[in-house]
């Protein structure tokens, strides 16, 4: 295994991409804190069903003292934090609209969430991996920030400066053993995208390379990869996992 006995945060844990994530994680030998400003006793229940170790906390990432708190209860139950993946963020209940019809309070909302909620969390866990000189930060950002996705500057926008701070703490964090990288996930069709936008997932496997629907799955072996050893070399970059949409 992997991540052995490697303590991880996974945000947005409860369900959809971020469950997986978690799942996979576990699979792989980690201590998963699921964090969620939903209920994720259900992930951690699957995790514990599987013989692994987990923990749900629940967090608004948006929140400073939130995050913080989230990061001092799972160090209070495992003794340390050797990785976070930042994957909490607003997208589902994102409306596609042209920049001119986003009311400000919207982008306001998705900028907190999915852009400040990646800062305050690398904040909250940064002292405990300084401390212990050695951490591993995973941010999760988007194809569209490549594409220049029309419908979803709010978003875009977001994603493109989770690009940026992960190359800033990067420089940061290198002299402390702290790894930050990112990964780029393309369209991950949900429920409801096959539902009210059936023709979408269809178009854009058309520009991929490998001709085929991503799945949260794909991206599983691509963080166990930057959490884990192999990747002690690695920081300040960005991988696309896209299926040859875009090549970076």
């Amino acid at each position: 295994m992997r991540l052995k006995d490697k303590v991880v945060i996974v945000t947005g844990a409860s369900r959809n991409l971020g469950r997986v994530y978690a799942l996979g994680l576990a699979a792989q030998g980690a201590k998963v804190a699921a964090a969620d400003i939903l209920d994720a006793s259900d992930t951690v229940g699957e995790i514990e069903a599987g013989a692994g170790e987990a923990l749900a906390v629940q967090v608004d990432v948006s929140q400073e003292a939130a995050t913080q708190a989230m990061a001092a209860a799972v160090h209070r139950r495992f003794g340390r934090i050797d990785g976070l993946v930042n994957n909490a963020a607003l997208y589902l209940d994102l409306a596609m609209k042209p920049f001119w019809d986003i009311p400000v309070d919207e982008w306001d909302r998705v900028m907190a969430v999915n852009l400040r909620g990646s800062f305050l969390c690398c904040k909250a866990v940064f002292p405990y991996m300084k401390a212990q000189r050695y951490g591993r930060i995973v941010n999760i950002a988007s194809n569209t920030v490549f594409k220049g996705t029309p419908g979803l500057s709010h978003y875009a926008s977001s994603k493109a400066g989770v690009l940026g701070l992960t190359r800033t703490l990067a420089r940061e964090c290198g002299e402390f053993g702290v790894h930050v990288n990112c990964v780029a996930p393309d369209y991950i069709p949900h429920a409801k995208d096959d539902k009210e936008r059936p023709e979408r997932d269809a178009m854009i496997q058309a520009t991929r390379a490998i001709r085929r629907r991503e799945v949260p799955q794909d991206l599983v072996g691509t963080l166990v990869f930057l959490l884990s050893a192999d990747a002690d070399f690695i920081t300040g970059q960005t991988i696309s996992v896209n299926g040859g949409s875009v090549m970076n």
